[in-house]
This record gives C-alpha cells, structure tokens and sequence, in this order.
C-alpha cells in the first residue's frame, strides 16, 4: 500500500500552475522535477528552490534562508545552492510558480554546464 504524504500533495498543487512536476523521496528529503530537471527540494516540510547567485540574493530578500546540510560523518555544514521558498509564496500558487519557473531555469543551465564535453586536445 502507498502512504500518501500531504505535505507532497500540498506541493503538487501549489506548483499546479507551473506544469507537471514529480516529488521523489531522496535522503530524508524529497526532490522536485519537471522532466529530467531537479529544481526544488523538500526538506522537514519546507520548500527550497534551486538558486544561482542572482536568484539567491532575490529570494533572500524576501525572506528566504539557504539550505544547509550536514555530513553526518564528518560534522562539517554546506551550503547547497537551494534557497526556502519565502513564505508568501507558499501559500500563493501564481507567486509559487514564478519562483519556480526562475528556479527550473537555474537547474537547467548547470545541467547544460555538466554536460558540454571538454574539447580533446589533438596528438
């Protein structure tokens, strides 16, 4: 039997407006995707979108914190380029998929990143 979660239910339908997205359980967390693209996390009931530097600066002028994590071997704290949803997003579907639709567009690029080849140097 699959146990809903209604905090990932509450997520589908406050990104509703931005497309159709698919939650994944990674870690004690989840992950948010709209097609092969990662672009929010979810992490004890709080929304983090994926950030560049710019939208970073944006989101934390709204009010949004950095995720941080924790190496449970080493003890040793990291910012990850996720930033919390401010809260009048969370409970604003237009506003929620604003944020979104800047975040899927940061996730796209640094997977464009990843993927260009270095160029083979010639023998």
């Amino acid at each position: 039997m699959i146990q809903s979660n209604p905090f990932h239910a509450y997520v589908e339908d406050l990104f509703g407006k931005f497309g159709r997205i698919r939650i994944r359980k990674m870690f004690g967390g989840a992950g948010v995707y709209a097609g092969e693209d990662m672009f929010a996390l979810l992490d004890k009931d709080r929304i983090y979108i994926k950030a560049d530097d710019t939208l970073k600066a944006d989101l934390e002028a709204e009010g949004g914190e950095p995720f941080e994590w924790t190496n449970p071997k080493t003890g040793k704290t990291i910012e990850m380029s996720y930033v919390s949803l401010p809260v009048n997003a969370v409970e604003d579907q237009d506003e929620a998929s604003a944020w979104a639709e800047k975040a899927l567009d940061v996730a796209v690029q640094a997977r464009r990143a990843k993927v260009k080849s270095p160029r083979r140097r010639p023998f």
